[in-house]
């Protein structure tokens, strides 16, 4: 198959792909994906186990077991059975079990005690190639910011990519129990020290942080008291996954910044997450990039 054959070829998988993520609430009969799919309802099926590695049914169940996954461990107030339903299956017991295939956990395991490193390894599937940053819409609206100084609580975490769940689960407690950075009234950031594509998994650095208006008291999950100092910024917006975030922040690097005659300012660079899981799914998230910049 050709460059151009295979391009072709990956559009129309992640086509597929993509409108499972937006409607994993939905039935999703055989011909609907392969008619999205421009393919043979035939050889749909085949085609797309092929070039995935997964069956389209795998595929869609192991999606919703995610998005469920996010809500047993982030969302401790919803009953099982009612995720289990909202997940398309008939009853918590069928539920358990998908569930624990999948994740070598119960449901009631996992929002216990998440295992992390496991889980990503069962939903961070190789789908095919969207070329990454070289494939952005060259007209993305990329804005230059003054950024205000914020001061913010930090939660650092030292630890692999994989684990920053647990972190998250950390600072989501400290949150509600302080009640000093409020999700509902306060902007959550994430600064970025290391690429976790080219960073030993024990030296990746990351700080989860949300906006305060007082310094932070000692406490038992060990937040500390912070600031991102004001400057101006290069400013990207990232709609969707988290999973795929590295392509957007890759783009600004290796694209933008080259082009744009601009320097860099000895900051890193820093996430600001405008919604989260689980108030929204993981298709409607939207994430600003922020690039520091010279004066």
């Amino acid at each position: 198959m050709n460059g151009t054959k295979a391009k072709a070829y990956a559009e129309r998988i992640n086509r597929v792909c993509d409108y499972i993520y937006q409607h994993l609430d939905e039935e999703l009969p055989l011909e609907l994906l392969s008619e999205l799919a421009h393919f043979s309802k035939f050889h749909f099926h085949r085609q797309f186990s092929e070039y995935t590695g997964i069956t389209i049914n795998r595929f869609i169940q192991l999606m919703r077991l995610k998005r469920a996954s996010y809500r047993l461990a982030f969302a401790k107030d919803e009953r099982i059975i009612d995720i289990a339903l909202d997940a398309q299956f008939e009853n918590p017991e069928s539920f358990s079990r998908a569930f624990k295939n999948a994740f070598k956990q119960t449901p009631s395991q996992f929002r216990a005690e998440p295992q992390w490193p496991e889980w990503h390894t069962k939903v961070h599937l190789q789908l095919p190639n969207k070329e990454g940053y070289q494939n952005m819409n060259k007209e993305i609206d990329i804005k230059i910011v003054d950024f205000t100084q914020t001061k913010i609580a930090v939660l650092e975490h030292r630890a692999a990519p994989n684990r920053v769940n647990e972190s998250v689960s950390k600072f989501m407690e400290w949150r509600k129990q302080s009640k000093l950075s409020p999700v509902s009234t306060s902007k959550t950031y994430g600064i970025v020290y290391d690429n976790p594509e080219t960073t030993p998994p024990e030296e990746f650095r990351f700080d989860l942080c949300g906006s305060v208006e007082e310094d932070i008291p000692d406490n038992q999950y060990n937040i500390k008291s912070g600031e991102i100092p004001a400057g101006r910024c290069a400013v990207l917006r990232h709609n969707g996954s988290l999973d795929n975030i590295g392509e957007t922040v890759c783009y600004l690097y290796a694209k933008w910044l080259p082009e744009s005659g601009e320097d860099l300012r000895d900051y890193p660079c820093f996430f600001h997450y405008l919604n989260l899981i689980p108030e929204v799914q993981e298709h409607e998230l939207q994430t600003d990039i922020y690039l520091p910049l010279n004066s």
